[in-house]
């Protein structure tokens, strides 16, 4: 649906904000098997679930290397909003451009946990 992707200058990957497709998640809550995503489930407890989570990764993952994306280029993290960025909570512009200070600030904490838990680099022996 949307993302925001973010950089530290003072970190060595990516990490980013994703906004699945309301419809499309509703599809893979009913296709997953998973009880507690149940037909009547909201947005944002799909949203909660680490296996979404980790199929949106997959396909990151998938899809930058199919890209020839380098390792820096790729997101290593994400977190799930359920909330779509709009004008009127004032995330994006009136022509849709994403508004990156006002994400970076409203974000800062999702931001900063999510680098605090990236998993550590493969190891180079």
């Amino acid at each position: 649906g949307q993302s925001f992707v973010y950089g530290d200058s003072y970190q060595s990957c990516l990490v980013a904000i994703v906004v699945p497709d309301e419809e499309v998640v509703k599809k893979w809550a009913e296709d997953s098997g998973d009880s507690s995503l149940g037909p009547n489930a909201s947005m944002a407890s799909i949203c909660r679930s680490q296996q979404l989570k980790d199929d949106i990764m997959a396909d990151i993952k998938r899809l930058s290397k199919d890209h020839g994306l380098h390792g820096f280029e790729t997101v290593k993290a994400i977190h799930l909003e359920s909330e779509p960025f709009s004008a009127e909570n004032g995330l994006v512009t009136p022509t849709f451009k994403l508004k990156r200070q006002q994400l970076r600030e409203k974000y800062k904490t999702e931001i900063a946990d999510l680098y605090a838990n990236l998993p550590p680099p493969p190891s180079k022996l």
